[in-house]
C-alpha cells in the first residue's frame, strides 16, 4: 500500500518556499555584499592615502577637514545601496515576483530608522568636537539596523549585524585602530558575507 501512497513532500516544500516569500526579503544578493565589500574597501584607501583620514582620538581634526570624508562615506552609501536594489531587481523580476511589497516596506522601515538615528549622532559628534568616533559609529547604527530588520529577512543578517555591532564599539574602544577596525567591518565582512549568501543561496 505504501507504494501507491502519494508523496507529499514535494508539495510540503513548495507551501514552505510561498510562505517564506511571503513573509522574508529573499532577494537579497550575495554579489551585493562583495561589491559593497569592494566600495568600502576602496573608500577606506581613498579616506587614508588621499584624504589622510586617520583618527587617534575622539577630539580629532582631519588635516583636510571633515567634509571630504562625509561625501566620500556619503557615496559609498549610496553606491552600495543602489547595487543592492538594483541586483535584488534583477532576482525579484526573474522569478516573476514584486521587489516592493509588505516585506521589503517593514524591511527598509526597520533599517531606516537607526541609519537616520546614527546619521543624526555622527553630525552631532562633529559638531561637538568628536570627529573621532565618526567610523566606531557608522559600524554601530549599521550592525542596529541590520539586526532591526533580520526578522524579515535571512538568519545571516541579524548574526552579521552583530558583528557590526561589536566592531563599532570595538572601533569605540581603540580608537587609533578605528579605520582598520571599519575596513574590516564594512569590507571584509561584507565580503565574507556575500561570498557565504552566494554560495549557500544561490
Amino acid at each position: 500500500m505504501k507504494d501507491h501512497e502519494p508523496d507529499h513532500t514535494q508539495e510540503i516544500l513548495e507551501i514552505r518556499s510561498m510562505m517564506e516569500h511571503s513573509t522574508k526579503f529573499v532577494w537579497i544578493s550575495g554579489w551585493a555584499g562583495i561589491i559593497a565589500g569592494l566600495f568600502a574597501l576602496t573608500g577606506a584607501y581613498i579616506a587614508y592615502a588621499v584624504l589622510e583620514y586617520n583618527p587617534n582620538a575622539i577630539h580629532y581634526q582631519p588635516p583636510k577637514g571633515i567634509q571630504p570624508v562625509l561625501v566620500l562615506g556619503l557615496i559609498i552609501f549610496i553606491l552600495a545601496a543602489l547595487s543592492a536594489t538594483l541586483l535584488a531587481y534583477n532576482q525579484a523580476r526573474y522569478s516573476h515576483e514584486k521587489l516592493w511589497n509588505a516585506t521589503s516596506k517593514r524591511l527598509l522601515l526597520n533599517m531606516t530608522v537607526p541609519l537616520i538615528a546614527g546619521g543624526i549622532l555622527i553630525f552631532i559628534a562633529i559638531a561637538k568636537n568628536m570627529a573621532g568616533l565618526i567610523t566606531s559609529l557608522s559600524l554601530l547604527f549599521y550592525g542596529l539596523a541590520l539586526h532591526n530588520a533580520s526578522k524579515y529577512t535571512y538568519e545571516e543578517i541579524r548574526i552579521m549585524g552583530l558583528v557590526q555591532i561589536l566592531l563599532g564599539l570595538a572601533a569605540a574602544w581603540f580608537i587609533p585602530y578605528a579605520l582598520l577596525i571599519w575596513t574590516m567591518g564594512f569590507g571584509a565582512v561584507h565580503i565574507i558575507y556575500g561570498v557565504y549568501i552566494q554560495c549557500r543561496y544561490k
